[in-house]
């Protein structure tokens, strides 16, 4: 095979993918929050009243979305790696528009319950897909920094649906401010699946933004330095078996449960939460946009951090995740703490959602063969969606408004996320000593380490990927679909 173009080429080549590739995805799951987090703003303005939900019910609102999500998770996780993954997300996004402008109509507890459940379905495809995609058009250094930019879609999107909820807010008809919000969200979801129809491409070898020549390197680049081919690849049952039996898939599966519970109760309550501090609904979804801000910044910035240092992705998990233990203990006790020290608290969890991004950027750059990353999405979806159902339960009704049981529960496992991804640390560590002594050399986690029977760890020390790009000589069994337990030379981010 010759020697690739220059490294400048394979630069462009990852600027290219990244002015295309990236809008795309943010901007989906800006509106993928949005349509999530107005519930809460809903909540404050006539919604539970108009649907005359009483104790538990709007607690049940906000769990049964998660149900969809279950449901549906695994067979959509299968699904995108067989059916041409853009335009499969193009479908789901104009389903899960027209199921949010739906809502609207809702009068009841009934129907918002089943409206709920299948907006959770419709989304279900949406993250997976993602961490999918990423992992097809990026190298593993290269995947953190990129999952916090999308992901911080989340946050742009709370910033926005908050400006969205004050300007209807002020709606006075008899349609009522909260069915505004839905209309409103649900036809833009709608009318944004046409240009993800047409931008984003289903694979490299069909990006029609990159020459022939381009889409090559791109190719490239991921078999050096990613985490192998996603094209032309098949289920194999033994990488299934394999991710079932690996230990760092059970402790990443653990610290998405435990660590998603605090989750959807912060967000379906965050006004509620709000307002029981004595502002009012307006001031409520005001005081929700700085809150938003902290955590865009948090979740890009430990995103940048964690693409930057192969040695910090675990550690930054615990820096998120320390000031909202500090934050849940004083709103748990509020009663003995003044009124503006309760406010300060409630900003001090606005980086717990950053913890999600850097897990997600721990499977997309650990895993490695097509079946044993898709199993290990899959799971993480389930402790996702099982954590999320079961944290608005703790907001007991009858403890409205101060919720004492749920902010205890959320100081609890925000302690247990933190030892877990300690432990996860240590692990991964021990298996890197322990790959490197038995096969010999050092390895780079920069690297799959396929190429050349782990040759390309050498190629690689010290040198960007666009440099290496062009030096290396790939063989047809480097773009085989393996994974990390039988790369040599794969080490593990930690």
């Amino acid at each position: 095979m010759e020697t690739g173009p220059d490294a400048a080429v394979a630069r462009r080549v990852v600027k290219k993918i990244d002015r295309v590739i990236i809008p795309l995805l943010f901007v989906t799951y800006m509106f993928n929050f949005m349509d999530k987090v107005i519930l809460s703003s809903a909540a404050v303005f006539g919604l539970r009243d108009d649907t005359h939900l009483i104790g538990q019910q709007y607690s049940w609102v906000s769990s049964i979305f998660y149900f969809g999500y279950l449901i549906w998770e695994y067979p959509t996780t299968l699904l995108i790696a067989r059916l041409p993954t853009a335009k499969y997300l193009t479908f789901n996004t104009l389903v899960w528009g027209a199921v949010v402008a739906l809502t609207a109509a809702c009068t009841n507890f009934g129907g918002l319950m089943a409206v709920r459940f299948l907006l959770g379905m419709a989304e279900a495809t949406i993250t997976p897909a993602f961490m999918f995609l990423t992992s097809t058009w990026y190298t593993r250094d290269e995947m953190p920094t990129r999952v916090g930019i999308w992901f911080a879609g989340n946050s742009i999107g709370g910033i926005i649906s908050s400006l969205i909820a004050f300007g209807l807010g002020h709606v006075k008809d008899d349609v009522h401010p909260w069915r505004w919000m839905y209309i409103t969200l649900g036809v833009a979801t709608f009318l944004w699946s046409i240009p993800m129809f047409f931008l984003l491409p289903d694979s490299i070898s069909k990006a029609k933004f990159l020459t022939p020549e381009e889409r090559q390197i791109a190719a490239d680049r991921t078999v050096i330095a990613g985490t192998g081919t996603t094209e032309n690849t098949h289920w194999k049952w033994d990488q299934m078996v394999e991710c079932l039996i690996d230990p760092k898939t059970w402790l990443i599966f653990l610290i998405e449960l435990v660590g998603q519970m605090p989750n959807s109760g912060t967000q379906s309550f965050s006004n509620i939460i709000i307002a029981s501090f004595n502002f009012t609904s307006l001031q409520s979804t005001l005081i929700n946009i700085p809150y938003s801000v902290i955590s865009a910044s948090v979740i890009a910035g430990t995103g940048w951090l964690a693409g930057r240092y192969r040695t910090l992705n675990c550690l930054l998990i615990v820096a998120v995740l320390i000031p909202c233990v500090v934050g849940s203990a004083v709103i748990y006790r509020r009663d003995s703490v003044p009124h503006g020290v309760q406010l300060f608290a409630y900003f001090l969890l606005s980086p717990g959602p950053a913890a999600m991004p850097l897990t997600m950027a721990l499977v997309q750059s650990n895993y490695r063969g097509v079946t044993k990353k898709m199993t290990v999405t899959a799971m993480l979806f389930l402790a996702y969606c099982a954590g999320n159902i079961s944290g608005p339960q703790f907001f007991r009704a009858a403890e409205a408004p101060t919720y004492q049981t749920a902010f205890k529960t959320i100081m609890i496992c925000y302690c247990i996320v933190i030892a877990l991804a300690v432990t996860l640390r240590f692990y991964l560590q021990w298996v890197n000593t322990k790959r490197t002594r038995e096969e010999g050399f050092v390895g780079n986690a920069g690297a799959a380490g396929a190429v050349a029977d782990g040759k390309v760890s050498d190629v690689l020390d010290g040198k960007d990927i666009a440099q290496a790009v062009t030096e290396i000589q790939l063989r047809p069994e480097d773009y085989e679909d393996v994974t990390d337990w039988k790369t040599v030379g794969f080490r593990y981010r930690l």
